[in-house]
């Protein structure tokens, strides 16, 4: 009892002196709790590297922002200076006093609260002025931020991507990239002093690496431009539009049909009106957003039609089987595995030389080499190419296309191969691959990036050209350019001409699945200057809209002159005339124009021909289900 009533007594007398300190002078021992106590305020954020276009060109950037923070405890711990400070905030950024008000009572012990995110430099100046000639404003801060920024709007949108809150990058260089954009967070540690002020210790940020791409902005707006028009003026489902150096793999631009805002890239109204967006459902809406992030170049596939041509004559050259010399008898139709395969001539396109075949675009002859060459040699190529597998472009989500198997490439299914239908291709592959052709044949990696530098301009890493293989021989790719050249000036590519300049190229028409539904893709892939290229451009139109026919390869042929006409010379790519060896005589010329002209009005006239270039009607000739189809 003894022991109870002095330990009873003991307690009680501290009870009493706790009561008296906290009374009378409770706020200095507070403070020097407080002045012990560590703490960790924030994250001092990296700044995301920029991306820029080959000639320095910002592309895509972090921009500085600030966050007003107010720490409602130790605003608490200084009540005498909550007066001051909510004039401060009423003055500067017309917060109400209520505002502050209702935080202390209802948040009195945290430690971070955000008053204003986004603002600018030019609003946070003269706040932080008066803070420091003003002792009585306290607990305030600005903590920094960076916000990603795309001074061009949508400008390669699908080559550039995009990036979400946290900075995790989405599709095109800022998704392929993200690691190499990203830096690491810095800390900011500190403490309060006995006088309660803040004492800091910082760990600063790292920031990323700049990416500088292989695009060229003036390209990249040319096409970007004659895509808006084109479609304004008639309509499509969908364009494409690639241009490549073939000397190295770098893509200098590329533009999809879908343009959207890089700042904004899920708002919808750009795209669809307002009474379309009500009637889209949430899963509408995102199905929509991503249709149009989706880099059509890389990966959507198509038939390519008579694109395909050149690569068929460079395997029978590579192979020995046929020659420049060789000649070729056209009458309209080939019988293949149980079926008859016409020509785009009714009546045939008659004796042809081996460039003839491909100025005339004669799918009678290429189905005649392809026999020859059979499909083990045809298969083997078309991996040599590499379609039917991925180029491995620095982008993300491309597509490897679909290719017949070797066991499957059976005699019907080899001879519509060979003028570009029955399988599949991306347009960066046809690219790629036909760059090879036109390049004294070496396949070279296409790549959009070219050097990786740090936050003080000093290079990290160069992305140098990747000679993946050797695809064809000098003499092959020579031939090949040179029948280009002269498929744009005597064949069927005419309308892709462009005064003072030598191109070369060849038009394609694909019908799409299901047959017999009138809808085509038509394209144009070509190379300038003919016999030195310097760009290899490739534009496909899909479904164009408004015109008198949908298979008409000249709608992609005509879009491509306009473009070049002022792409050439903004790349400083410039006139060179005509190659004078490589035009054929007057009247020679003028025969070939007559009769490409009467076959053209025969297949018209016939409704049971296909009258597109390159697809030709498929008629069964046998009783019988041949096996190989």
């Amino acid at each position: 009892m003894l022991v109870f009533c002095v330990i009873t007594l003991l307690l009680a007398g501290l009870i009493g002196r706790l009561i008296y300190i906290t009374r009378t002078d409770g706020e200095r021992y507070a403070k020097q709790v407080l002045s012990r106590q560590s703490y960790i305020r924030g994250v001092l954020p990296y700044k995301r590297g920029e991306i820029l276009d080959r000639n320095g060109t910002v592309l895509a950037r972090s921009e500085l922002r600030y966050r007003l923070i107010l720490d409602p405890q130790n605003l608490l711990h200084n009540s005498d200076k909550i007066p001051t400070t909510l004039e401060a905030l009423k003055n500067y950024y017309g917060i109400e006093a209520e505002t502050i008000n209702n935080i202390l009572e209802e948040r009195p012990d945290s430690r971070y609260k955000i008053l204003l995110d986004n603002l600018q430099l030019s609003q946070v100046e003269p706040f932080k002025k008066h803070m420091e000639e003003n002792s009585n404003i306290k607990s305030l801060w600005f903590e920094e931020k960076y916000v990603r920024a795309y001074p061009y709007d949508n400008l390669a949108g699908d080559v550039i991507g995009f990036t979400s809150a946290d900075n995790m990058g989405l599709y095109g260089i800022e998704g392929y990239y993200n690691d190499e954009l990203n830096g690491i967070n810095g800390r900011e540690f500190g403490y309060y002093d006995s006088s309660l002020n803040i004492e800091r210790i910082v760990k600063e940020p790292k920031n990323g690496h700049t990416i500088v791409s292989t695009i060229d902005i003036n390209a990249q707006r040319i096409i970007q431009r004659h895509i808006r028009e084109f479609n304004e003026e008639y309509g499509s489902k969908s364009i494409g539009v690639l241009i490549m150096n073939p000397n190295n793999g770098e893509i200098i631009a590329m533009a999809s049909n879908e343009e959207y805002n890089l700042n904004s890239p899920r708002d919808l109204s750009g795209i669809y009106n307002p009474e379309e967006l009500s009637d889209m459902t949430l899963e509408d809406k995102i199905e929509a957003m991503n249709r149009i992030w989706k880099n059509d170049i890389i990966s959507s596939g198509f038939e390519p039609g008579s694109t395909f041509k050149p690569f068929t004559v460079a395997i029978a050259l590579e192979e020995g089987i046929v020659s420049k010399n060789s000649n070729f008898f056209c009458d309209g139709v080939e019988h293949a595995g149980g079926w008859d395969i016409r020509c785009s001539a009714k009546h045939g396109h008659g004796d042809l030389t081996l460039a003839e075949t491909l100025m005339r675009s004669c799918n009678d002859a290429m189905m005649q080499i392809a026999a020859m060459e059979g499909r083990d040699i045809f298969y083997k190529y078309q991996k040599f190419f590499s379609f039917g597998q991925k180029t491995n472009i620095d982008l993300p989500g491309e597509e490897s296309g679909i290719i017949t198997e070797l066991e499957n490439l059976n005699a019907s299914e080899l001879a519509t191969s060979s003028f570009g239908q029955t399988f599949n291709v991306t347009m960066l592959q046809m690219a790629a691959a036909y760059s090879s052709l036109v390049n004294g044949g070496y396949y070279y990696q296409p790549h959009v990036v070219k050097e990786i530098i740090n936050d003080r301009k000093a290079t990290v890493r160069k992305i140098e050209p990747v000679l993946v293989r050797r695809t064809v021989s000098k003499e092959t790719s020579e031939f090949i350019k040179e029948t280009m050249y002269q498929t744009v000036e005597l064949g069927t590519a005419k309308p892709a001409k462009v005064s003072g300049y030598t191109i070369g190229g060849k038009t394609g028409t694909a019908e799409k699945l299901p047959r017999g539904g009138d809808k085509y893709v038509v394209s144009f892939l070509g190379a300038a200057p003919a016999l030195n290229p310097e760009v290899v451009i490739y534009v496909v139109v899909d479904e164009p809209q408004n015109v008198e026919r949908q298979d008409d390869s000249s709608i992609a042929t005509k879009l491509a002159s306009r473009i070049m006409t002022e792409l050439l010379p903004a790349l400083s790519i410039y006139p060179e005339g005509e190659i004078d060896y490589l035009i054929i005589d007057n009247n020679e010329s003028e025969d070939t124009e007559t009769e490409e002209d009467q076959n053209d009005q025969s297949s018209e006239d016939n409704s049971q021909i296909t009258d597109s270039e390159d697809n030709s009607e498929i008629q069964d000739t046998d009783n019988d289900t041949d096996p190989d189809n």
